[in-house]
């Protein structure tokens, strides 16, 4: 019988579907056993839900690795993927803390950096107009939106038409573009926050391209990836690479009206189709600034760890530190978001901490993130000397446990307290 709830089975004891990478001693990072054992707590409390087939666990302090840590099932272990993994265990693949997956919309802090760093170069103004980039942008009253209205989600643009999800064009740039010249503004820019799902990185991603010569993607690569030794954490992988990539997986209650008509209208298609076009190889080999980074928790927090540091990672600058700080300059103070209906906190393409309202905890200020679809989340918080990822391949959207989501987060700003000035770097 079906499980309404749509959970996978979980095991009492996870030692077997854990993964376990190098960790450096928690005295590196200023922190106890005790310290990472809480937290390692609340991360398997809250995957005893079911909700997460895979979830992938990393944290950082003061520059230490001190955890990363992998539990769960890459690939056959949905809810609707057929009975026990035990009696399937040629149709179940284990993850990793290597195995990468798509990332959704944390994928846009990214977008956002590479736009940053344009910036950085000149090539690209904050306060110039869009259509400075995009010939044909201005139509329907668009031609006073400006990049740092895309960045900061005040562009008056937040949706697009599902024709946008289409996968067969997914790749066809000059199909995209006319679909951006082509959208209707819902307001005058810079007056309402709401968040562009979808419309933001196709903008941004073109921007780029036209300032740079070069695709996001390439751009990306040679300027920031390369030169610091990652693997993964681009947009997309290469086909050899998609069997490699775990898969997401709808799960939790099924969402109803009016909630699953606000996914809808936020994200351009159905909850449950959006999942099924993530894990299709078009979407995992093409372009997708705002949804389609792939990798693993431990790249996407070493990516915040360098933001942390101020562009500059092990002896390897790939930007100064003063564009960070301006990328962070924050444009929405818990401002009612109409896209996500509730109050957020934005800077020029990051999630922003606060001190009660947070997704990264109280007392969280300095953080700097972004959250993805659905229970993914990684950030810096320099006041703590901290940069983490948590990434996990459930998609549910309202559940039981949704508190473990939360307080994961919660459990890692806990253990990780306010470090010395001299180890906060940004």
């Amino acid at each position: 019988m079906p499980d309404p709830l749509r959970r996978v089975e979980v095991p009492r004891d996870l030692e077997p579907i854990t993964d376990v990478a190098e960790e450096a001693h928690p005295a590196e990072g200023g922190m106890s056993d005790e310290n990472v054992q809480r937290i390692w707590d609340a991360a398997t409390d809250w995957f005893r839900s079911g909700v997460h087939p895979a979830m992938q666990v990393c944290v950082r302090r003061e520059g230490a690795v001190v955890i990363d840590r992998a539990l769960g099932w890459a690939r056959g272990n949905g809810p609707h993927d057929g009975g026990s993994p035990e009696a399937r265990p040629d149709e179940v693949e284990r993850v990793t803390t290597d195995t990468p997956f798509v990332v959704y919309s944390a994928a846009k802090a990214i977008t956002a950096t590479v736009v940053h760093l344009l910036i950085e170069r000149g090539q690209i103004r904050l306060e110039a107009p869009v259509a400075e980039f995009i010939p044909g942008y201005e139509r329907h009253g668009k031609d006073d939106v400006t990049v740092a209205h895309v960045l900061a989600h005040r562009a008056g643009v937040p949706n697009l038409p599902p024709d946008a999800f289409d996968l067969d064009r997914i790749g066809d740039r000059e199909f995209l573009v006319e679909l951006l010249c082509d959208a209707h503004p819902t307001g005058d820019p810079g007056k309402k926050l709401a968040y562009h799902a979808v419309s933001g990185g196709f903008i941004l991603a073109e921007i780029v391209r036209n300032a740079s010569g070069r695709d996001i993607r390439r751009v990306l690569t040679e300027e920031i990836l390369d030169p610091l030794g990652f693997r993964w954490c681009n947009y997309g992988v290469t086909p050899a690479n998609v069997p490699n990539v775990g898969l997401g997986y709808v799960t939790g209650p099924p969402t109803a009206p009016p909630l699953s008509t606000l996914l809808k209208r936020a994200l351009g298609v159905p909850f449950d189709e959006l999942v099924d076009k993530a894990n299709d190889p078009r979407f995992m080999t093409r372009i997708v600034p705002a949804a389609n980074v792939i990798t693993n928790a431990n790249e996407l927090g070493r990516f915040y760890e360098m933001l942390r540091c101020g562009g500059e990672l092990d002896g390897v600058r790939v930007m100064e530190r003063g564009t960070i700080g301006r990328a962070l300059t924050e444009q929405s103070h818990l401002e009612f978001d109409n896209s996500l209906g509730f109050p957020t906190r934005f800077s020029y393409g990051y999630m922003l901490g606060a001190r009660l309202i947070s997704l990264f905890g109280r007392d969280t200020r300095s953080a700097f993130g972004h959250l993805g679809f659905t229970n993914i989340l990684a950030w810096a918080d320099p006041e703590r000397a901290t940069s983490a990822a948590v990434v996990t391949s459930g998609k549910p959207v309202v559940y039981p446990e949704m508190a473990g989501f939360l307080g994961l987060m919660q459990r890692i700003t806990s253990e990780t307290p306010k470090a010395p000035h001299s180890s906060r770097v940004l």
